[in-house]
């Protein structure tokens, strides 16, 4: 098993805006289902963007390809403005099992108002629901990170996708270094999470349950990715 590290790491997220099905890629067979290849995999592409009523849901495909590989979740936003922790983990345990509700994982977790403290509560959660040892809590105290800090969180991606475990990150996004749609005069401490990644791009795919700007499901430049984490940490 993986050495595991604890990281102290605090998420605190505005919840915001839902997306259209009818904005989505999706499969007439399989309603709502999402494709996310449908505009390639180049960083700042959108895969879901738009609007909807709370409480919307997507399916998310999974494909490998020669230089990808996504895995199937089942992607909400988060359902207050402090459980980004509690749907960052729904979604990935969503890929392996019939997920908890965020208010029960919001339980499990220990979140409040003021968020979910800890990755390490995450990566405590994700063990238990799945009866798994396998998700350990890896910090990133240095910004910008140290080369081998990102060689680290790249080959967690790769292997963490590759046997079918998303990965759960914390990050922090202050104005001048945020994803799509974050409120750009706000620095936003917030848990997504990492269900893909193509490395012939170098990017990854985030599931936020933010949904910021009604951004839910987009490619990320790795390198972006190390980047907004720092100092806190990611279960992988």
């Amino acid at each position: 098993m993986r050495k595991r590290v604890v990281s102290a790491a605090i998420a605190v997220a505005a919840v915001g805006a839902l997306v259209s099905p009818a904005a989505a890629q999706t499969d007439p067979a399989r309603p709502g289902t999402v494709h996310v290849l449908s505009h390639g995999s180049e960083a700042g592409t959108a895969v879901v963007s738009g609007h909807n009523e709370k409480g919307t849901r997507l399916s998310v495909e999974g494909v490998r390809t020669k230089s990808a590989h996504t895995l199937p979740v089942d992607y909400q936003v988060q359902e207050t403005g402090y459980w980004c922790g509690p749907a960052a983990t729904r979604i990935a345990l969503s890929a392996r099992i019939a997920a908890p509700s965020q208010a029960d994982l919001a339980a499990q977790l220990g979140t409040t108002e003021a968020g979910t403290d800890h990755i390490s509560q995450v990566t405590g959660v994700l063990n238990a629901n799945l009866g798994t040892g396998w998700y350990e809590t890896k910090e990133m105290p240095d910004d910008p990170p140290t080369q081998a800090q990102k060689d680290l969180l790249w080959n967690d991606i790769v292997l963490d996708i590759d046997k079918n475990y998303p990965l759960v990150a914390n990050i922090v996004a202050p104005p001048g270094n945020q994803p799509p749609g974050y409120p750009s005069d706000q620095t936003i401490y917030h848990y997504f999470t990492v269900i893909g990644y193509d490395d012939a791009n170098r990017t990854v795919l985030i599931a936020d349950p933010a949904s910021f700007g009604g951004n839910q499901i987009y490619w990320l430049s790795f390198d972006q990715l190390a980047s907004l984490i720092p100092p806190k940490g990611y279960a992988a």
